[in-house]
């Protein structure tokens, strides 16, 4: 599930991201702060987003926390417009699920024994 999310996500496929997200999915605004809530909200947010920075997520590794959340490390690099890095990282990004489908979505700095980049 996160990968077909990711890949679309990186794609600017929109409506395929959404289709794995819960109708009521609740996710960060990592750009202005807060939190996004539903398909429509998603939908505006990364259309605004995309016009500012092109960010580009690739999954690392995955691991299941004890609350049954799917934890996947992600190799995070954001570009402004132009093609210059703005942000090279490692984050985790944490999934609840429900239905099948990402209900939540918290983005988190990882331990120090990530595989920094």
């Amino acid at each position: 599930m996160p990968i077909a999310a990711c890949d679309a996500f990186n794609a600017r496929d929109v409506e395929s991201v959404l289709a794995t997200m819960h109708p009521d999915v609740v996710r960060p605004n990592g750009m202005e702060g807060g939190q996004i809530h539903g398909h429509q909200g998603v939908r505006d947010y990364w259309t605004r987003q995309w016009v500012l920075i092109d960010p580009h997520v690739e999954p690392l590794r995955f691991e299941t926390d004890a609350a049954g959340r799917i934890r996947v490390e992600v190799h995070q690099v954001v570009r402004d417009r132009s093609g210059t890095v703005m942000a090279d990282r490692v984050v985790h990004h944490v999934y609840d699920l429900r239905d099948g489908l990402i209900r939540a979505m918290e983005i988190r700095e990882p331990p120090s024994r990530s595989l920094e980049r």
